[in-house]
């Protein structure tokens, strides 16, 4: 048991009455989990937990400090609310004095697999799954690494300490306050374990790219050819399953930089929904989820059996485990350069082709939108398809402009000549309540006929409502499907809804017309008449 004195985490000003527990192994920490009452073990031997209120990200509680470092450099407005160095310094003291008379658990570990670029990190929790969480999800030290190890980022998560909004001016009870200057995140009143994971992306996002680093919301995998294939998405919209392929290894789920030699993971393990998760339509992440493993909010039956289908906790149901876990993982977290990027689009009005090339234009117009939706009964007060952009397939991440990022990749792109598609995992031959959703296995097919140079030896036609590229067939996939207008038994109310989608992608992009070429704004839809 690593077990270290109170003065090893005094020069952050932590001094406690009650001991830190360093680095310890799963097992301590389950064991340490279960005796304090925060979880329980289930059947599958994965410690199954909950996160209270927070059953998901609090964006609106999540806080930049404005300072001279960040003034010119952060892209002020949409995700990013300024916090006063007064404010962070506030809460600051405030976490030192709740630590004060508690156990805490650390975790001294890294992130990045590019061993040139390898960045050492700390995160100081109270609760043990907590700790359980970071070693499933960083990367974890080797034999004698912490000999001195100097954190470059540093996560102080009170997760039980209710904030004041009026005089601690987070407007809730809820603060993610990231400092850049300082290198260190504050998290109170929130126990979702994603908060620290998305905290420390959001460190790479604003530091990586003045290093030549593209940081991508992005899952990766590489084929039995050394082909390597990006998925851009969304939450639901199929990154983790669609990675996880067993014909192909997996080199990370969800976060990673490509560089001058090419891809590389941030983290260490995965962090995948678990809702309606089955051993037939997602082998990989079912069968990951044992010893060692975090269940969040998921129900267990009275033989303690998880019930990926209950979602009366939340929809939001979440699996974190070691990469390890999965047996075909690239364990180095490191392959070469892309020679396909695929963004996922879970439509749910039913509009989007299965599969479409992009151009380059298009990539860029499709980048910058990030579109997916939300469907009834995900978020309170959403009884019909919602449609949402997140820049980048990654805005509530982003500290800089979108146009930074989206410059970087159509310059990597370029440069390696990968081939763009638009995947929509979404509905079919319907929106939301009448179609229905992409089966996995089709869309798996899709891929796997873009992955395999298949897809270069068919004839291509343009789908009317965004001017996209469809194949004309693909082996395994019904024809019909290929072009959405084609599944929907009602065309007037198919070209209605096409209409409605295409309105929302130009409001949207309105916000971002004036820092694209021209090229690029014609790549996106045009409304009729």
């Amino acid at each position: 048991m690593a077990v270290m004195t109170e003065t090893f985490l005094s020069s952050l000003g932590i001094h406690t009455r009650g001991t830190i527990y360093r680095n310890l192994p799963p097992a301590e920490l389950v064991e340490h989990a279960i005796r304090r009452g925060e979880g329980e073990l289930a059947s599958n031997g994965a410690l199954v937990v909950r996160t209270g209120k927070c059953t998901g990200r609090s964006p609106n509680a999540k806080f930049i400090v404005r300072d001279e470092t960040t003034e010119d450099t952060v892209w002020w407005g949409g995700p990013n609310q300024a916090f006063t160095e007064e404010g962070f310094e506030r809460i600051r003291k405030k976490i030192l004095e709740y630590f004060r008379d508690r156990d805490l658990y650390v975790f001294d570990g890294f992130v990045i697999a590019d061993p040139e670029l390898k960045m050492p990190v700390r995160i100081v929790v109270e609760k043990a799954w907590h700790a359980l969480f970071c070693h499933t999800q960083f990367r974890r030290p080797e034999p004698g690494e912490l000999d001195g190890h100097n954190p470059e980022f540093i996560v102080l998560n009170a997760a039980d300490l209710l904030l004041d909004p009026e005089l601690d001016g987070t407007g809730g009870d809820v603060g993610i306050i990231i400092s850049f200057s300082k290198r260190m995140v504050l998290i109170a009143g929130s126990a979702y374990a994603g908060e620290t994971k998305k905290s420390v992306f959001t460190y790479l996002n604003y530091v990586l790219p003045d290093k030549g680093v593209l940081p991508m919301h992005c899952s990766a995998n590489v084929g039995p050819d050394g082909d390597t294939a990006l998925f851009f998405g969304l939450s639901g919209t199929g990154k983790t399953s669609l990675s996880a392929d067993p014909k192909r290894k997996l080199i990370g789920d969800d976060e990673h930089g490509w560089g001058e030699k090419g891809i590389f993971n941030f983290e260490g393990g995965c962090y995948a929904k678990m809702i309606r998760v089955t051993p037939q339509t997602e082998p990989q992440i079912y069968y990951a989820i044992r010893f060692g493993s975090v269940l969040e909010n998921v129900v267990l039956d009275e033989y303690r059996n998880p019930d990926y289908f209950d979602a009366s906790i939340t929809e939001n149901t979440r699996g974190t485990y070691p990469i390890e876990h999965i047996e075909n993982a690239v364990l180095s977290g490191i392959g070469g350069h892309p020679a396909n990027v695929f963004f996922l689009a879970a439509d749910a009005f039913g509009i989007l082709p299965p599969i479409a090339k992009l151009t380059p234009e298009q990539m860029m117009y499709h980048f910058i939108s990030g579109y997916t939706a939300k469907v009834a009964g995900t978020e309170r007060g959403v009884t019909e398809p919602k449609a949402t952009f997140s820049a980048c397939f990654g805005l509530p991440f982003l500290p800089r402009h979108p146009g930074l990022y989206a410059k970087m990749l159509a310059e990597k792109v370029k440069q390696r000549k990968c081939n763009v598609w638009l995947v929509n995992t979404g509905w079919s031959g319907g929106p939301f309540g009448v179609g229905e959703r992409m089966p996995i296995h089709l869309t798996r097919t899709l891929l796997n006929f873009a992955l395999n140079g298949a897809a270069e030896k068919v004839s291509y036609e343009r789908e009317p409502v965004f001017n996209l590229l469809v194949p004309q067939e693909c082996p395994g996939v019904p024809k019909e499907i290929l072009l959405p207008r084609d599944t929907w038994k009602d065309k007037e109310a198919y070209d209605k809804k096409a209409q409605e989608l295409k309105v929302l992608f130009i409001k949207n992009f309105e916000q971002y017309k004036d820092l694209v070429s021209k090229e690029v704004l014609d790549a996106g839809p045009k409304l009729d008449g």
